[in-house]
């Protein structure tokens, strides 16, 4: 054996157990409190495993031989786990598809949870005799074959370090710190329980799960607890959570520096706590918090305390009800719950062991003592009668583990002995001795068990070590009795699918909330849909404020961090949540407004023609004639065009449409207007042809008042030509308005060519307003100037008035805007100059006569 070897496991023993000079091995064992049960057999597996429970306030002594012990009473769940490694190997012995014709054996001792002891009893195991020799193995008859144990991370990782020196195959059913899953410093160290990165995930997935946020973590300072706070931190900063407050736990001690935590917990806003530690560390803590009144936190498990068998935990029912964490799969081992009962303190094999844990458990004694007040016990006391951890079989995680140790070990010698020489996996073929078994051998089956478990799961190991990880679910509830009972409501399981990863029963859960609803945990209250957060300077990213979406973005989930803008074509609702359609917006014919403005244009365009026919009715009439017939036709002619243009502004706004609309109505106005500059300028005209020798006689030809027409009107089709030519207006979507519409509207392409078209039309009335305004008193029976005066007022009165109010509508009421404007000027022209010529051809006909006309004169 290397010279290093021997000096590390020399210095392990010598620094872990001090010794006078005059003591011998076997004072150190009693020292040490060695209990252990051997059971013969072909192969060993080593087992160190607590079964007793040591006092972890009060030190070791060494000051004499034999020290004071701190192993003292019997932990009822640790037995049934003993016994669970018993039952394991009695099942295997009686199988005889594993293993046949090879009988397994086992080395117990007690390890009581104190790493001293949990060493010296490792190292008795490797040496095989009742005395611990360092370097050498003392029982040749039996190989051992590998250990099981240690239960606590701490402990693994102190005998990890001598076991894989020598290879020899290390099993925990209890110990899931990280830091064993490292192969160069513990090559040989296989767990059946799931490593804290699993675990790490696995609570970091349950708190987001109900988007707790703002978290405080409390951790045992060992390594399970401080690698298991460091790991979730993680895990739970990458999610986009927070923590509040990280706290350890001091197990040096006694109070577990309980009034620091708790004063801390008291300040903080987080709600959920998740702790890493053992139930007997959180006992000085809950009876911290009950004399604090702290009641408002609810605690997230580890498995080290998830489903704890500590009677002390239910006095503080009150403060776990509503606790929620991982726990270890609870498995099923067939038989198990016979063999616990059947167990007698009369067997061969833990005879005394089971003697003290019969007087424990019936509080009742073997042996008459001085002064004992205790019953004697008779070995008929039946064990299904009592109601403790140890024949509790429905919370089977821990023994469960051990069982699986056991299995995983048999199957790896198992799977060596069919091992066909020439075909092994060493050297030149060669296949292992299970008589002269080496540490090794062993190690490379171990690296490649599969072993198919009773609930039909298959155990492996991975390159770590580690086999896959399977937690349930469980929440603390208050039973009808008032004491806490541990209900299964989910699972998270790494071999399971994507969707099937981590599942969770909501309606199982019960919470010490009111009406049972899931309790919040985070630095600022959620912003609702509609809000998005916004970070506050030196404060953690949990911590936010809310501001509304600005205007066209939305936000459809809780906590949201920024806003979504919506397409072009759809709005926020008011909530700002959801992007809705926006509604197509433009003056249809089927709108009320649109309706109503295309029903008066059409009853409008009729009333010029009516007039019309009344003037070729009349025509030769005095008033008629008097009044340029011609162009009175033609006049109102173009007043009915002008009523009905307005109909080209309804209606779905096509490129065609939007290409006429506003040529058509400036045409068909510019004629309109063009007639009545023409009228008035003919009664100028034939005013100044009455005074004698006037040279202006030759300018009352009609030709004249056409020539004005047509010039007037060539010069607008001129600008309308060219405006279409190089800018023609075109349909568009305005989004840019009203956020919640689509305005479909003609695009005018040009507005300097549009409002040029408009003001020439302006300049055309301006000037017939202005020549009739000066020729409104000449004499004249029939003198039309103040008709025009007063129907060109009205008609600059409304396009004036139309200018602002077009700039401030918008959509379809500003076509409606444009359309009223028509409308009322052509009114304006209709009832100023045919007005009173109608009244007078119809209810007048005494004046619409030579002679009236002649008086007049006269």
């Amino acid at each position: 054996m290397p010279v290093i070897h021997r000096l590390v496991w020399i210095f392990t023993v010598t620094s872990l157990i001090p010794m006078s000079s005059n003591e011998d091995k076997q004072c150190r064992l009693e020292v040490l409190g060695l209990e252990g049960i051997q059971q013969p057999g072909d192969v060993i597996i080593g087992a160190v495993l607590p079964v007793r429970v040591a006092d972890h306030f009060q030190q070791l002594s060494f000051t004499e031989c034999p020290p004071r012990t701190t192993c003292t009473m019997i932990h009822f769940g640790y037995f049934q786990q003993l016994q669970a490694l018993f039952f394991a190997v009695e099942e295997i012995n009686k199988n005889e598809d594993i293993l046949p014709n090879i009988t397994l054996g086992f080395h117990w001792y007690d390890s009581c949870e104190v790493i001293s002891v949990n060493m010296a009893a490792t190292l008795q195991v490797l040496s095989g005799d009742k005395t611990d020799i360092p370097n050498y193995r003392c029982l040749h008859s039996a190989p051992l074959s590998g250990f099981i144990g240690s239960s606590s991370s701490s402990l693994s990782i102190a005998v990890g370090h001598i076991l894989g020196l020598y290879r020899y195959p290390q099993v925990s059913y209890y110990s899931t710190s990280s830091l064993l899953s490292d192969r160069r410093k513990f090559p040989s160290f296989f767990r059946t329980v799931p490593s804290d990165a699993f675990q790490s995930k696995g609570l970091a997935k349950l708190v987001l799960h109900y988007n707790w946020r703002w978290i405080g973590l409390l951790g045992v300072d060992n390594d399970y607890g401080q690698q298991g706070i460091q790991l979730v931190t993680q895990e739970i900063i990458r999610a986009g959570a927070c923590v509040d407050f990280t706290e350890n736990i001091l197990t040096s001690r006694q109070d577990r520096n309980a009034a620091h935590i708790v004063k801390v917990m008291k300040k903080s806003t987080a709600r959920v706590v998740i702790v890493f530690a053992a139930g007997l560390d959180l006992v000085p803590i809950l009876t911290e918090m009950r004399k604090e009144n702290v009641k408002d936190k609810i605690f997230v498990a580890s498995e080290g305390w998830s489903v704890t068998s500590q009677q002390k935990m239910g006095s503080f029912s009150n403060l776990l009800f509503g606790t929620v964490g991982l726990a270890f799969y609870n498995g099923l081992i067939p038989g198990f719950q016979e063999f616990l009962n059947k167990i007698h303190p009369n067997m061969n094999v833990g005879g005394n062991l089971v003697k003290t844990f019969w007087e424990e458990a019936f509080n009742c004694t073997f042996f008459t003592e001085k002064g004992l007040e205790r019953k004697l016990c008779t070995g008929e006391e039946r064990l299904a009668a009592i109601k403790n951890s140890y024949n509790d079989v429905s919370n089977l995680r821990i023994s469960y583990n051990i069982y699986t140790a056991v299995h995983t070990l048999a199957k790896a010698l198992d799977d060596l002995t069919q091992c066909s020489e020439g075909k092994g996996p060493f050297l030149q073929g060669r296949c292992a001795q299970i008589q002269n078994l080496s540490p090794w051998q062993i190690l490379h089956y171990m690296k490649r068990v599969r072993v198919l478990l009773s609930n039909e799961r298959e155990l492996y190991f991975d390159e770590n070590g580690d086999p896959p990880a399977v937690y349930d679910i469980v929440n603390w509830q208050l039973s009808s009795n008032t004491t806490i009972r541990h209900v299964k409501v989910g699972s998270y399981d790494t071999t399971a699918s994507d969707r099937q990863l981590f599942t969770i029963n909501s309606s199982l859960l019960l919470w010490a909330t009111k009406d049972n609803q899931v309790p919040t945990s985070a630095c600022t209250e959620s912003c609702p849909p509609g809000f998005r957060q916004a970070s506050i300077t030196g404060q953690p990213v949990c911590c936010f404020q809310c501001f509304p979406c600005p205007q066209g973005e939305i936000s459809n989930q809780t906590d949201s961090s920024s806003c979504l803008k919506c397409p072009w074509n759809e709005c926020p609702n008011l909530e700002k949540t959801r992007c809705l359609r926006k509604r197509i917006d433009f003056l249809s014919f089927d709108d009320p407004l649109g309706a109503t403005l295309t029903g008066t244009s059409i009853a409008s365009s009729l009333i010029p023609k009516f007039i019309l026919r009344l003037f070729i009715q009349y025509k030769s009439t005095p008033v008629v004639k008097a009044n340029n017939y011609v162009l009175s036709c033609l006049l109102l002619a173009s007043l009915s065009l002008c009523f009905l243009s307005s109909l080209a502004f309804i209606g779905y706004p096509h490129s065609d449409k939007c290409l006429l609309r506003q040529t058509a109505f400036g045409l068909v106005f510019t004629i309109c207007v063009s007639c009545i500059l023409a009228k008035t300028i003919m009664v100028v005209f034939a005013f100044m042809a009455t005074r004698p020798g006037s040279v202006v006689r030759k300018w009352t030809n009609p030709r004249v008042s056409y020539t004005i027409i047509f010039t007037c009107s060539l010069l607008q089709f001129i600008l309308c030509i060219s405006w279409l030519s190089l800018a023609p207006p075109f349909p568009q979507y305005n989004i840019e308005s009203q956020p919640t519409l689509i305005i479909v509207e003609c695009n005018e392409g040009s507005l300097i060519a549009f409002w040029t078209m408009l003001g020439y039309l302006f300049l055309l009335a301006f000037i017939s307003f202005i020549v009739a305004f000066l020729a409104r008193r000449l004499p004249d029976s029939f003198n039309e100037a103040q008709f025009i005066t007063f129907s060109m007022l009205a008609f600059l009165s409304v396009w004036i008035s139309y200018i602002p109010a077009s700039l401030s509508a918008q959509g379809k009421y500003t076509v409606a805007m444009e359309i009223f404007a028509i409308l009322s000027s052509s009114w304006a022209l209709v009832l100023c100059m045919f007005f009173p010529k109608c009244f007078i051809i119809l209810f007048r006909p005494d004046m619409n006569s030579k002679e009236y006309l002649m008086r007049r004169r006269h």
